[in-house]
């Protein structure tokens, strides 16, 4: 029996990665533009950072983490999320010190315990962009508008950004009492997690996605009339820039968030083609994150988007990707004499040294055959070097897409080659 792919993962293939390549790059692009750096961290980190940084008792620590124990017997766990390593690696590495305020995104792929199902995986890959030591509204709007300049470089239409304060250390209590004195009497109705986070972590009721909690939950009072001046201000000011320069967003105050650590603003980026589970990123402030791991108190903002659900979203919307803009070459070779294979080999070399992408066949196929393994390589020109053309030092150069060809000397290969890259 052939061993298969875990549950929840996939391979990444050939002819799929131009398409992560393209998406990737274009990420890259608009955040540079935005004046952010990129930034790696190890795939796992010590299980402490996320169980202090996201909070005990999220869904996302209790069920979702991949843990387990090295040698010593050190609690490790493959990063569910990015934003707690990222604040790790700039606090190790006193990153405030080379400025007061430090932009940084990242790739890659994160790891959740969870139900696969469309766009969702056990390993994900995600972008990220963190703005840390910056306390202004302005920075969550910059988040949000470079987010969404994200999605509309990649072509990606009917998005709408759900936004909401979740108020700071000093408002939410008062609105965590509240809402427990609202949820008491309707106990019975909850389903047996959200009966659970009724004594753990009220806030936590509002993520839920089940229906029988969703009709308390739409009834329940709105975090935003709790609020203090300083939440209520701030919030104020970020949703007056996002009007400033015509970003669109609809008020959605029972928005929290999977992650404790989140404070005063947090949205949301939807779609209308990824069904229920519509968020295509997501994010917020996180002015208290520092000091619950370890550090002084600095403020930040950042956001997070998933690498499937971004391509998914761009395939439902028919969206055309772009051609690969690299000239490909196969050279074929009609006879398997040694020393005309020793020559195709060495020109094989000489113009992959040009800088072109170039293969040949090593399984000793036929003429016929080698022409129908090029046409499925995709390449551009096929390079014949048949018996005729070899002994007046020529080759025949085929045009795969036009079908024309012509016989060049080996010696002009290279220059006609390179003139049509």
């Amino acid at each position: 029996m052939i061993i298969k792919v875990p549950k929840g993962t996939q391979d990444i293939l050939p002819q799929d990665i131009p398409q992560w390549n393209y998406v990737e790059n274009s990420i890259k692009e608009v955040l540079k533009k935005y004046g952010y750096q990129e930034i790696r961290t190890p795939l796992f980190e010590h299980t402490e950072l996320f169980v202090r940084g996201i909070g005990a008792s999220t869904d996302l620590v209790t069920k979702e983490m991949f843990t387990f124990l090295d040698r010593k017997g050190r609690s490790l766990t493959l990063r569910p999320e990015g934003t707690a390593p990222v604040l790790r690696a700039y606090l190790e590495n006193k990153m405030n010190r080379i400025s007061p305020v430090v932009k940084l995104f990242y790739l890659g792929p994160m790891f959740r315990r969870e139900k696969p199902q469309a766009g969702r995986f056990r390993q994900f890959h995600q972008f990220g962009m963190e703005v840390i030591g910056a306390a202004s509204p302005e920075a969550d709007a910059e988040v949000i508008i470079a987010s969404m300049e994200v999605y509309r470089e990649l072509g990606l239409k009917n998005l709408k950004v759900l936004i909401n304060s979740v108020g700071c250390k000093d408002c939410r209590p008062r609105y965590i009492q509240k809402l427990k004195e609202f949820i008491k009497d309707k106990l019975e109705v909850l389903c047996s997690e959200c009966k659970e986070r009724y004594h753990k972590n009220p806030l936590r009721i509002l993520d839920c996605k089940r229906e029988s909690c969703q009709k308390i939950i739409r009834e329940t009072p709105v975090i935003t009339e709790y609020l203090c001046l300083d939440c209520q201000q701030h919030f104020k000011e970020v949703r007056s820039y996002l009007e400033a320069l015509g970003v669109g967003y609809l008020l959605e105050p029972h928005l929290v968030r999977g992650l404790d650590y989140y404070t005063k603003t947090a949205f949301e980026i939807i779609s209308g083609e990824l069904g229920a589970q519509n968020a295509i990123g997501g994010g917020g402030r996180y002015d208290g994150l520092a000091e619950e791991l370890g550090g002084d108190p600095t403020p930040a903002v950042g956001f997070a988007g998933g690498i499937e659900r971004i391509i998914l979203a761009m395939n439902q919307q028919n969206i055309k990707w772009p051609e690969a803009r690299d000239l490909k070459v196969f050279i074929a070779i009609p006879t398997q004499e040694k020393d005309h294979k020793l020559r195709a080999f060495k020109l094989l070399q000489e113009v992959r040294k040009a800088g072109l992408s170039t293969d040949i066949d090593y399984s000793s196929k036929s003429l016929k055959a080698q022409m129908r393994l090029a046409h499925k390589l995709g390449v551009k020109y096929t390079v014949i070097m048949g018996e005729e053309e070899l002994l007046k030092d020529s080759v025949i150069l085929r045009n795969m897409q036009t079908k024309e060809q012509k016989e060049i000397r080996i010696n002009s290969l290279v220059k006609e080659l390179t003139s049509n890259k």
